[in-house]
This record gives structure tokens, sequence and C-alpha cells, in this order.
């Protein structure tokens, strides 16, 4: 087996000019070089003492998805200790979940010569190919900031999530800054409804340009494990990259200290662990969204607090299922609901982006709003979408076992269909938390209340894993739940 695709992928440093960001990417082949220029506009001046640290990271992020298939990653700048580490571990973690979800897992995308054989996936083939140059590596300075948590960055992408996200966290009182990336591909045009009803009407709306996914595409052009012509593959996954939001929160932190921001909120609903092996022959693994993950939220938390900036970095909708975030959206605030979509491959249609859906996002879309009995042509579904559903849910779903079966059942229930594996599950409509994906303390104290009030209107009430099991807790032991080791609370 051998991966390799590039001799080396280095790195200049990014040149910051009021609202720019530009940094060369320079890939290796075979001894024959080609460049590309990655470039961030943002709407306003971005000149802060730590914009040039933070560039330097965004820079670096998207390249962290390459690791597996290039001898050296040439870092031509200099960077802290701090810093090295985050890139570091972050590259080692990719790296494995990249060889187990894209390269070990068949998704269409790679030659079949270059699948592993069952003898050649182990760990060891798992890490990173790469050795990570960097031109000095400095001490580091600790940030002077001092952040106010009652104001929120919403990274915003149009999907029921981060809709969701500023609902609540408007009606709380915080001050919510919506925060949009137009990656300049197709990806735009799903938050692009979202976003001129921000612009229009939320006077904290940011937005940033930048050619991130030319990049992405720029370097996959040059692999030669890809299939040919693999962008044209109607897929709602990425041919190999697995890392993305660290990218957009780089790019985010300079304005979060303009502003001083004290939390970055992430659109990260339920992903249940229960019977999950996070092992894959031996190899630690997140299926792919690890950046996605608590355990990310968890270390970017305490790599903000190591730098000084001391910025939380969470999810608020985290103990919810796909299928309550859409119960919440759709009854308590109708007018962001009315701006969702959740599909990578929409359309324009007389200047209204309409869904694809055909997708198996577009199709757990459509089944968790039948689901609570809400028809699908409100956020811009067609009928023959919906007639459609039942082929969709058959070809597969990337859903959690429980909460589609429990979906199916309830739509069957409703519109008296007879679908198949539709099962009751009753969990997949109350608060979920369990020790690693949804942990009690997810919600800062000061929010939680609050906020866990104004969820269990739309749930059934709240549970917790243990050993596989689902076992009911009191709204008070979970506001409380930070002050409680786990096996307290559960006796």
């Amino acid at each position: 087996m051998d991966l390799k695709c590039f001799n080396k992928i280095s790195i200049y440093e990014p040149e910051i000019r009021n609202k720019r960001i530009r940094a060369k990417i320079e890939i290796e082949v075979d001894g024959i070089r080609k460049e590309y220029f990655l470039v961030q506009h943002y709407q306003e001046p971005i000149a802060t003492p730590i914009t040039e640290e933070f560039a330097k990271l965004a820079v670096i992020s998207p390249i962290i998805n390459y690791a597996l298939f290039t001898d050296e990653i040439d870092i031509k700048f200099s960077l802290t200790k701090l810093d090295l580490k985050l890139i570091t571990d972050i590259t080692n973690i990719i790296s494995r979940d990249i060889f187990v979800n894209r390269i070990v897992k068949k998704t269409g995308f790679i030659k079949e010569e270059y699948i592993p054989r069952a003898e050649e996936i182990n760990d060891n083939n798992a890490k990173p190919r790469a050795s990570l140059n960097v031109k000095d590596v400095t001490d580091d300075d600790k940030i002077n900031f001092t952040p106010d948590y009652n104001k929120c960055g919403v990274l915003s992408s149009g999907g029921k999530e981060s809709l969701l996200t500023y609902g609540l966290l408007n009606e709380i009182g915080c001050k919510v800054y919506p925060f949009f990336v137009n990656e300049s591909g197709r990806h735009w045009f799903t938050a692009l409804t979202a976003y001129r009803w921000f612009k229009d009407n939320i006077p904290e709306t940011m937005k940033i340009w930048t050619n991130i996914d030319r990049l992405y595409l720029f370097i996959e052009r040059n692999m030669k494990i890809l299939i040919p012509n693999f962008y044209r593959k109607f897929s709602d996954i990425y041919p190999i990259r697995l890392f993305v939001f660290g990218y957009y929160i780089f790019l985010y932190i300079p304005l979060a200290y303009k502003y001083r921001i004290g939390n970055i909120n992430m659109g990260n609903e339920y992903d249940d662990p229960n019977g999950v092996s996070y092992e894959y022959n031996g190899i630690k693994h997140y299926y792919g969204i690890y950046d996605q993950s608590q355990e990310f939220d968890d270390y970017m938390t305490h790599w903000f607090n190591q730098k000084g900036l001391n910025i939380r970095q969470w999810s608020v909708v985290r103990p919810l299922t796909g299928l309550l975030v859409e119960r919440i959206l759709s009854q308590r605030y109708p007018h962001l609901f009315k701006l969702q979509t959740s599909c990578h491959m929409v359309h324009i249609e007389n200047n209204k982006i309409i869904p694809c859906g055909r997708c198996s996002k577009c199709g757990g879309i459509m089944l968790f709003l039948l689901a609570n009995g809400i028809n699908p042509e409100h956020i811009r579904y067609k009928p023959e979408h919906i007639k459609n559903l039942p082929n969709i849910i058959e070809k597969g779903l990337k859903l959690d076992k429980d909460e589609k079966e429990h979906s199916i059942y309830l739509v069957n229930k409703l519109l008296k269909l007879n679908l198949k594996d539709g099962n009751p599950h009753e969990h997949v409509e109350m608060l979920h938390f369990d020790d690693k994906n949804s942990k009690l303390n997810n919600i800062p104290p000061e929010f939680r209340e609050m906020l866990y009030k104004i969820m269990l209107k739309y749930a059934k009430g709240i549970v917790y894993l243990k050993q596989g099991e689902w076992i009911p807790l009191t709204l008070e032991n979970t506001i409380k739940g930070i002050m409680f080791s786990i096996p307290s609370i559960l006796t």
C-alpha cells in the first residue's frame, strides 16, 4: 500500500492587508511544483494583536487533511509551542480518521488499487506520513484578553442546527453574532437563503469570503489515488478532507477578539454512542466528524484557555436529536425555520435556493419534518421529493439507528403508512446526555437552566446513557450536573 501523492506541501507566510489574508500553498509532485494562493476577504478591517498568529493557523489547517499523502509539510514561518502542539495533535487525529473513513471504508472516490489489504489496516499505517517542518518554534506569550461571556458567535450555515442555536441564544438574552463563510463553492448556495435574511435583519451578522473549496479541489486533482473526475460524482461526502471547521474557527478569532466575543457556538446535535465502537482494527477514529465532536470542543476550549483568550467553544443543541431540533425550530422560531436549507447539492430556481430532494441529507430532513407533522414544502421541498422519500430511506440514511427507526415509526403513525424499520424508541424525543458525546457540563452554567427549560417544552424528559441503558434524570440534577460525579447523579 502506497498512498503517497506528494513529495512536499509547502505553506508560505500569510500576507495581511487591511481586510485580506493571502498565503501561497505549493505542492510538489515528482519534482514538479504547482502553487495556489489561498485568499480570505473580510468585510471589515481585522488588524488586532492576534490576527497574524491566527492567520497562520488558518492557512495551515486545510493542509492537515493531506498529512497521510505527502512526505513533508513545510511550514515556512514560525509557530509558538502551543500552536505547533495543536497542529500536531489534530494532524494525528485526522490522519487516522481519514484512513478509516475515506480510505479503508470504500466511498467510491479511491481507486481500488489503493484500498489497503486486510493486513495493512493497522494503527501504524494510519499515522501521518508527513514530517511537520517549521521554520522556527517560539515561546508562548499569553494573550491579554477579557471575553464577554454574554456574547456568542454562531458558526452559521443555513442548516437547522445553526438556526436553532441562534434562536435559543437570542431568546435567553445573549448578544449573538451570526458568522457565515462563503467558501466560493456550491456550499455557499446552502447558506445563501439564511445569510440574506440575517444580513438584512441582524446588524451583528458577519461574513468572510474565501477560495478554500478551490484550494481543496486544486490539491485533490493532483492526487493519484482519486478516481478520474471525482468532483463530478454525486455524493454528500468529501473525497478526502475531514477537518474543515477548524479553518472557520481560526478565521473567526480575530473578529471574536475585536468584539470581545466569549463563546464560539457550533451547531452540533446529538450523536448516539450506544453500541458504537470508536475503534477499527485498533485504530481510534471519529466516524469522520472529529471537528463536530465534544472532544474537539473540549480540546479547543482548553487550548483557548492556555493561550489566554479564555474563549469557550460549545454546542447549544448537543443534547438534541435531529427530530427535536426540527420540532423546536419549526414551532418556536418559524421565521428562522423557513430559512432552513440542509442540502449540499442545491440549485437555484427563480432566485430561490431549492434542495436536491434526493440525497441522504435531504431524506433525513424530510423524515424528521414528516415525523413532526410538518410539510417539507414549507422549506422548498417539492411534492415529488416527498413522494420519493421511501426510496431514499431504502438506499440508507446517515442517521443513528434509534432515531431513524423512531422517526419512521412516527411517520407511519401520523400518515398511516407502512414504511420499513419503523420501531418506537421513546428516548429519541428526550434530551440526551452521556460521558462522551453530550456531557452534563456542555452548556455553561449561567445558560443551562434557561436553555433546558425551553428544550423540555418540546421533549418528553431527560435521559443519561449508562452501560447501554437510558436512565431518567431530573431537570435539577441536569442543571447541577457539573457539581456531581456521574455515579451520584444516577443513584
